[in-house]
Formats: structure tokens, sequence, C-alpha cells
């Protein structure tokens, strides 16, 4: 749930690119000559012109749908696990779509490098749609978490395709304007979304907070369509068209099989209980080696370092995150849309700070900005754990959740920045996908490892399920505090 990176010029610092990022890269070299003609214009154009209008406006309401559905989940997933008595899936509906995310991201990066973006857009939005509404329809939690899974499979894709489709249909100098509309996009939820999807499952039904996004999906994709009409792929006269490199997206889809694994091994008893998470874990390092920089699992200094820190940093907030409003409508009994406001002030102070962070970029050096966000996040985890063990009021939780959004807002566009530093233009690609992979599954772990201890706990019953699941995420930051020291820009390779 990234809102804000720092420079919206850079389609790689935009909320949730990595691997979209990576995608436009490469679509952008593919058909730089050409798009020449197109690239070279641009003076007195807009995005929101005759020729861009509708398009610009498909492609930003397809990223707020995401985004709202992203932070409207979080609000009403307590509701939902109660409804449907599944409270023993409840990490799972998180951490399986961030899971599979990275599956969705690979394949559609291959796919657009290979036939265009148009086939790829296409497929993840039905996938993305067909999602939601098994998940809007669902009358068990198993049903839930499979739409889920779908739509996050659907919405990696639907990121990437995007992205490719700036890099080819907008000239230069529209980008960095099409890009600020995306990060608009990615905010505006993050301020209501969470209090709009309480309203909604509490004024109708749950269910309408998957089926209302639905309905929105379609007419955005078709103001989308016209622009794709004309878009033809065309392999370089001198370059063959990209195979399908088939060794990376089995990784991907590894890495999502043990990120699952782990979660449903909440649901085992025994010696399996402690077995299958550490198999789990081994399997899934093995899996993300080809995914990552040489030397991440690592914590190599330098870029490695970098890509590593996000992913812990991901993990520590995404982590505590799932259990905040679950917390608050539990232990505090409010209504979903009250204990929405802790998301969105938390999405509020990140939107602040990213902002802060970008103005004042030359005083505020990466290493500063990476030491202020861990002590932030440090701070509201432990305001966290300490409101979940001594029943502080549920306010000084909330409040807490805004110095935690602070503390992701000034890191996140830092730590995507230093990676770009570190990249050439041969191996930005990749080193953006893996700012994206190591996110995504970073955030996907700790909410596992959380659920896992929510699970072990739950018989003990009291404050320590939720003591436990925060205290697990604040190690993820307290991994992030060891490594922080190694995390710079390293000298991209020549």
């Amino acid at each position: 749930m990234p809102f804000v990176e720092s420079d919206p010029s850079e389609p790689q610092n935009t909320p949730g690119v990595g691997a979209a990022g990576a995608a436009a890269s490469a679509g952008a070299r593919e058909t730089g000559a050409r798009q020449t003609g197109a690239r070279e214009t641009g003076l007195g154009e807009s995005v929101l012109g005759p020729r861009y209008r509708w398009i610009s406006i498909g492609m930003c309401v397809l990223i707020l749908l995401a985004a709202f559905e992203s932070l409207a989940v979080t609000t009403v997933m307590p509701l939902i696990a109660d409804e449907l008595a599944g409270r023993s899936l409840y990490a799972v509906a998180f951490a399986g779509p961030l899971a599979v995310s990275v599956v969705g991201m690979v394949l559609a990066g291959n796919w657009a490098d290979r036939r265009g973006p148009k086939a790829p857009l296409y497929s993840a939005v039905a996938l993305f749609a067909v999602g939601l509404v098994l998940a809007g329809t669902a009358t068990t939690m198993e049903m839930l978490v499979v739409g889920r899974l779908i739509h996050g499979l659907g919405g990696g894709g639907l990121t990437v395709a995007l992205y490719v489709i700036v890099a080819r249909v907008y000239p230069h100098l529209l980008q960095p304007r099409i890009f600020a509309g995306f990060s608009a996009a990615w905010v505006i939820p993050s301020l209501v979304g969470p209090f709009v999807a309480g309203a909604i499952a509490e004024a109708a039904s749950w269910h309408w907070v998957f089926l209302g996004v639905v309905a929105l999906v379609i007419p955005a994709l078709i103001m989308v369509v016209p622009a794709l009409r004309g878009m033809v792929h065309e392999a370089d006269a001198d370059a063959a068209v990209p195979r399908w490199d088939v060794a990376r997206i089995l990784w991907a889809a590894l890495a999502a099989a043990a990120v699952l694994v782990l979660n449903l091994s909440a649901e085992a008893a025994g010696w399996v209980l402690w077995a299958l998470p550490v198999a789990a874990v081994v399997v899934l390092a093995l899996a993300l080696r080809p995914l990552l920089p040489t030397g991440a699992l690592r914590a190599a200094r330098g870029l490695p370092a970098t890509v590593l820190v996000r992913g812990l940093i991901a993990g520590a907030f995404f982590g505590a995150q799932v259990y905040v409003p679950l917390i608050l409508t539990d232990r505090y009994a409010l209504t979903p849309s009250m204990a929405g406001l802790a998301l969105t002030f938390g999405g509020l102070a990140w939107a602040v700070t990213a902002q802060i962070q970008g103005r004042y970029s030359a005083t505020l050096t990466h290493a500063r900005c990476l030491r202020i966000g861990l002590v932030l996040l440090g701070t509201a985890l432990a305001v966290t754990i300490a409101t979940a063990a001594l029943a502080l009021p549920a306010l000084v939780l909330i409040v807490a959740w805004a110095f935690a959004g602070a503390g992701m807002g000034i890191m996140y566009p830092r730590t995507s920045v230093m990676a770009l530093q570190s990249s050439t233009e041969a191996d930005q690609g990749f080193n953006s996908s893996a700012i994206a992979i190591s996110d995504a599954i970073g955030a996907a772990v700790a909410v596992a490892v959380a659920g896992i201890a929510f699970a072990v706990l739950a018989p003990v019953g009291g404050v320590w399920p939720f003591v436990g699941s925060f205290g697990l995420a604040a190690l993820f930051w307290l991994a992030a505090v060891l490594v922080r020291p190694r995390a710079a820009v390293s000298p991209p390779a020549p």
C-alpha cells in the first residue's frame, strides 16, 4: 500500500510501481525508434488535452481503484472474518494477494516485452474483476481468499501494463505529469478510502466494498481502449522478439507458493507447525536469489542491502497494519469506519512526509532519511505494542499509526531513488523490479509470521495474540535497523 514517492518525474518512484517501472523502462527502450515522433512532441499539450484526456482519466481511475481496494479490505477484513468465521485465514487473505502479485508483475512485464501491453492489460483487468466478483459474492472465507488471490495476480500485472502504456503513448514531456496523476490516484484513497469502506460495510454490506469496485473497473478500461487500438507491437529490425523468461516466471511462482505455505502453516499442529514454516522460508530464500541483486539476502553493502531494507520496512509496517483495524474493532468495539481512521491518518502522514523529503532532498541525505524514518516507525510500533499490552486508549494507537505512516513516507521514496542511482540503463529494469518484489514479499512474509503468532497465542486469549503479532512485526523493524548502515548507493556497474 505505498502511496507517494518522492519525484513523480521518475516512473519507478511512483507508488507501487517497482516492477512496473521496470516494464515501462524496458518498453521505452524497445519502442524508442518507433515512437520518436511522439517523444519529440509534447510542448503545448496536456495529459488532459483532447489527445490524451480519456486514456489519462481511465488509467488514473484504474490505479485509484486498485489503491482503494487495498485500503478498503484492510478496514473491513475484521468484519468479514467474523461474519464468515474465518479468523484462521485472516493473514492469508492479506499475504496471498501480495505474494501472487509478484507472479503477475513478472508475467505482464515479459508479455509486454514480447507483444506489447494490450493483451497483458486486458488479461490483468479481467483477473482483477473476476477476483473481486468472487470475493464480493463469497459465502465462505475460503472462497474469499481464492478471489483475493485471483485479483492479486491481476493487480500485479495491471500496474506493469499501465506503465508500459505510459512509456509508449505519452511523449517524454508529458510522462512526468501522468506519473504525478498516478501518485495522486494513490493518495486520494489513503485519505478517504478506509472511512468510506467502513461506512459502506455498516450501511449496506461488506460485499459492496468489492462489487462496487467492479462496477467502475469496466468504464475505466473502456476509456483506455481507444488509445490502444492503434498501438502496434513491432520488433526492431535488428532485434528478435524477446523470449518468454520461463525461469524467472517459475522462480516467482515458487516464491509465491512458499509464502502461501508459510501462511497456511498456522493451521498445522505439533512438530509440523514448526517444521513447515522453516521449510517454506528455505524454499523462499532459494526462489528469491535469482529475482534480487546478488548478495541481497546476506545484506551485502550498497544496492543489495538497500533492496533488503525495503522489504524489511515493508514487513514491519504492513505486518502490523493488518492487525490495527482488528484490535480497534475487537478490543475497543469501534465501528469499521472509525477503525479506518488509523489507516487514514497513516496515509495522510505518508503523503505529507514523502513530499517533505522530496522538497528538501538536498539537505535530507539518504542515510538521514532512513534514520529518521526508522525512528518514527519504531516509535509507532513500540506504542502499538504498549497499547495492546496495557489497554491504552484507542486514540493513542490511532495517533501512533500516523507516526508509522510518516516514517514510511520518508523511507520509501529514498529506497527507490537509491536503487535507481545504483543502476545503469542496462539493469535499471531489473533493480526496479527487485525493489517491488522485495516490497511485496517482505510484507507478505511479515503478515504470515504475524498470523502464525496470532494463531499460536489465540488459545491464551486476552491481549497476547495482538502483542505477539505486533511484536513479530517489530522484529522486521529491528532487522531493518541492523541492515540500514549497509544500505547505500552502489557505483553503477560499467
